[in-house]
């Protein structure tokens, strides 16, 4: 290749030849070593030079076929690891220092990318090693391998630097690199394997907790900071051509690609992470379906910040987005919805957030499009966007796991119910009203198809046996919500006079349940509240129609006499959220999507083996539901609900 270049003063230009060259010997078959003066020109090289796409490719083609002998991957990044510790060492004093590491990431970023898409089958080959005749500093890389010296100083230097206009586009270009050097996870399998290689994605999970902990607050207060900084340094587009964007526009979902936080969102000594500015932060970017994932990270792995949300007073800057969410459900993904919808159970579990709810009221609720409400609580807005959600289920996505997480929360509601409003009463009641209709008719069906198929008996059994599976199910969601209204009866009905009056203006939708042997329990309790109710009104029957506001100022006293003579007392349901044994295998295809979908660069889909790449909504399956009591438990395989 000739000699290396003279490196021109640093307020001259680099010649368009002079970039080519320097980029041709990295990709080139002749191993430079790294002390080689090579590299100090190359990380020097200001990165103003455009390529087309296909030189981009040529080049990358090139370092894929002579990087196995020449090794220039592992010592750039060897050289980016130094440069960084430089850098730190100096507290940002050298101008040059940073641009070098500059340098360094964006040309590794680049190369990585397209060797780890490029991989041929299930061997993946990196070549991170060095030549055992390099004449490696021992007390820069000690017994570390090349990846783990890496990414302990990129660590090290999100954690402590922080982002201002001098350092913002080495932050960002550091972030793009862990992404892109964890993206081997993408050609694995959607299950963990024995075989998997990840060299990047173990050696950040190697890392001291304490460094990763800082690392997991500096990336959650960059959240909380929302400030485009403005960069004092130009943008690079060597590698690219006029008609592509910078290598990574968003920060996007970086502070969740570690869920498990516990304990170290305030570990470190010198990051302290403001839960306030956390909570409202949140409250105000829940749109985004990444900050959705953050949040249950943070509610499920870190009791601290849990602990913090149930005691804020203004429950609905976190509630409010989350319910105008569930009510635009058909322009949410699937996954959203789920985790939205897990969030509430986990939240429901507190006794304490469930009574506060009712206490919380609401001016106003200007998306909601079908309904004006004025002065209605935030409990009563819970139970409404709930009784939706099932609804909206039923009808479109038809799973099970989303039934039953509402109906697990609306049961943790039910006993702290306070001052329920018509509109929500009346939703709890057609909730039942809309589950026994589906039932009588699946009841009906498998009637009909056991009669169409009496001639073949294998044939009808398996029809009935089908048939029969799905109306378990629906018998359970019947049972559940007859136990949700119970419950308000049983605990809250002098509050809840809007409860009895739904109950009593919709009481035959009861009546043809009363004798069934999963629910006569239940509708025998509905039935003494109506027995109760209605023989005060006949005591007070007057010519003529009642009106509304009679009827329930019938009520409203009589809920004063209640005493729940004749009721049968049943435990208080209380439904907990936990997730599976082997969560990773939702989470990870999951953050993966999310981080794609981000990180404003695309990748080779030819290669994704983690998910299915045209099928970008999954079933979630990584939390089942379960009781604390016998009579709620959920069966984990099945989804039943059996009392």
């Amino acid at each position: 290749m000739g000699s290396v270049p003279s490196t021109p003063r640093r307020g001259g230009a680099y010649s368009p030849e002079t970039a080519e060259y320097l980029i041709g010997t990295f990709v080139g078959d002749t191993p430079f070593p790294l002390s080689s003066e090579f590299w100090q020109k190359l990380l020097e090289l200001p990165l103003n030079v455009q390529w087309s796409t296909q030189r981009v490719q040529q080049a990358c083609e090139l370092l894929a076929k002579n990087n196995c002998h020449t090794r220039h991957l592992a010592k750039i990044l060897f050289h980016l690891a130094c440069c960084l510790q430089e850098y730190m060492s100096s507290s940002g004093a050298l101008p040059l220092v940073y641009e070098k590491a500059f340098n360094a990431v964006y040309i590794s970023s680049i190369f990585l990318k397209h060797l780890i898409e490029s991989v041929q089958g299930e061997n993946i080959q990196l070549y991170l090693s060095l030549e055992d005749n390099e004449d490696v500093q021992k007390d820069v890389l000690r017994d570390q391998t090349i990846e783990n010296l890496v990414m302990r100083n990129v660590l090290s230097f999100i954690a402590s630097v922080e982002v201002s206009p001098d350092t913002f586009l080495l932050h960002l270009e550091l972030l793009n690199f862990m992404i892109i050097g964890m993206s081997t996870q993408l050609l694995c399998g959607p299950s963990p394997g024995p075989n998997d290689v990840n060299p990047f994605l173990d050696a950040a999970m190697a890392q001291d907790s304490s460094l990763v902990g800082a690392v997991v607050c500096r990336l959650l207060l960059n959240f909380m900071a929302r400030s485009n900084v403005p960069s004092n340094r130009a943008t690079y587009s060597i590698l690219y051509d006029g008609n592509q964007s910078s290598v990574l526009q968003r920060v996007g979902s970086a502070a969740v690609d570690r869920v498990d936080i516990e304990g170290n969102a305030h570990s470190a000594r010198h990051i302290k992470l403001p839960f306030a500015s956390l909570f409202d932060t949140l409250g105000i970017c829940l749109a985004d379906e990444a900050a959705v994932l953050l949040l249950y990270s943070l509610l499920q792995g870190n009791s601290a910040f849990l602990e913090y949300v149930l005691v804020r007073t203004d429950l609905d800057a976190l509630l409010m987005p989350i319910l105008e969410a569930l009510y635009n459900a058909p322009s949410r993904t699937a996954n959203q919805i789920y985790m939205l919808l897990i969030i509430l159970l986990i939240l429901s579990q507190d006794s304490s957030f469930n009574a506060s709810i009712h206490k919380l009221i609401l001016t106003g609720v200007p998306w909601y499009k079908e309904r004006l409400f004025h002065q209605t609580s935030l409990g009563s807005l819970m139970v409404i966007i709930l009784s939706r959600t099932v609804q909206y289920n039923l009808s479109k996505l038809r799973d099970v796991y989303l039934q039953t997480t509402c109906l697990a929360t609306l049961a943790n509601m039910a006993p702290h119910v306070h001052r329920l409003s018509a509109y929500a009463s009346q939703r709890l009641v057609s909730l039942f009203d809309m589950l026994s209709r589906k039932y009588n008719k699946l009841a009906e069906r498998r009637d009909n198809k056991l009669h169409i198929a009496k001639g073949n008996s294998v044939e009808g059994n398996n029809l009935v046996e089908d048939m029969s599976t799905e109306l378990h199910i629906y018998t359970d969601f019947l049972r559940l919500v007859l136990e949700i209204i119970n419950a308000i009866l049983t605990y809250a009905l002098p509050r809840n006079p809007e409860v009895v009056y739904a109950i009593m203006h919709r009481q035959e939708v009861f009546q043809p349940f009363k004798n069934h042997p999963r629910f006569n329990e239940l509708i025998d309790n509905i039935y003494t509240v109506l027995d109760f109710f209605n023989s005060r009104m006949d005591a007070q029957r007057e010519d003529g129609d009642w009106s509304v506001h009679e009827v329930l100022q019938v009520i409203i006293v009589n809920c004063r006499s209640w005493r729940g003579d004749g009721m049968k007392m049943f435990t208080q349901l209380r439904f907990t959220y936990e997730q599976e044994s082997h969560p990773e295998e939702f989470f990870i295809p999951y953050v993966w999507q999310l981080v794609l979908s981000h990180c404003g660069f695309s990748f080779n889909t030819g290669a994704i083996n983690l998910f299915p790449v045209d099928l970008q909504t999954e079933r979630l399956e990584n939390g089942v539901v379960g009781s604390t009591l016998q009579n709620g438990d959920f069966d984990k395989s099945e989804y039943q609900l059996d009392p």
